[in-house]
């Protein structure tokens, strides 16, 4: 039985266990769904603020709590967490949220969209060559950590978002899941740079955020989601 312990707090059966996220819903009470998906630190403040942003521009917004309520506090323990994580299980996890969230009845339609960062800019990708419900999937400055997913039954589009200065995605890197996705499932990616390093969008972290590409990846991230979701 799904309980909600707290307004906006949400538990849902996923992966044979009980599951938690953080639920946002738009102001007129129903609209297209989208996954939204931490960075290695957990479900933050941030990934929090981004599904209320998301849901004050018309979707149901489930960020999905990957660690079971443990949220890192220093980059050490982010990266121990995350590597406990297989993408595997991570994946399961994934689906039981979207399971959850179209069985919602705020949720219209009956396929989502993903949104994610970091760690969970490689869920999305992995999560839409998994999942044939994700039908738009927006990844920002994350790839698989696990090698590229295996794309052939994809049927998101996809639409990346990520810094010419990340050293941690060098540009063959992303030109090796570029051409896995369009030679194993004929969907061209698009996939935006930014003159920006990694973490460009986290508001929360002054050292990485940049202010102007956050400002320019959100409106076409939403218009990407708007198009490619059932209207409300």
């Amino acid at each position: 039985m799904v309980t909600e312990p707290a307004p906006h707090n949400v538990s849902f059966p996923s992966a044979g266990a009980t599951a938690y996220g953080y639920l946002a819903l738009p102001p007129a009470g129903r609209g297209p769904g989208v996954i939204v998906i931490q960075e290695w630190w957990g479900l933050t403040a941030h990934i929090k603020d981004i599904a209320d942003r998301l849901a004050q521009e018309g979707f149901v917004a489930l960020a999905p709590d990957l660690y079971g309520r443990v949220v890192a506090h220093d980059s050490d323990e982010a990266l121990r967490l995350m590597t406990e994580l297989p993408t595997a299980k991570g994946v399961e996890l994934l689906s039981g949220a979207v399971d959850y969230l179209l069985s919602r009845e705020e949720t219209v339609g009956d396929n989502v969209g993903a949104v994610g960062f970091c760690m969970g800019g490689g869920f999305v990708l992995s999560l839409a060559a998994a999942e044939p419900r994700v039908a738009a999937a927006a990844p920002f400055y994350g790839i698989n950590k696990e090698g590229v997913p295996d794309f052939s039954n994809l049927k998101a589009r996809i639409q990346g978002h990520y810094g010419e200065l990340d050293g941690s995605i060098p540009a063959d890197a992303l030109e090796e899941v570029r051409t896995a996705i369009e030679t194993q499932s004929g969907i061209s990616p698009t996939f935006y740079l930014y003159p920006a390093g990694h973490a460009f969008f986290n508001d929360d972290r002054p050292e990485a955020y940049h202010e102007e590409s956050a400002r320019t990846a959100w409106p076409r991230a939403v218009d990407f989601l708007r198009a490619n979701l059932p209207a409300a």
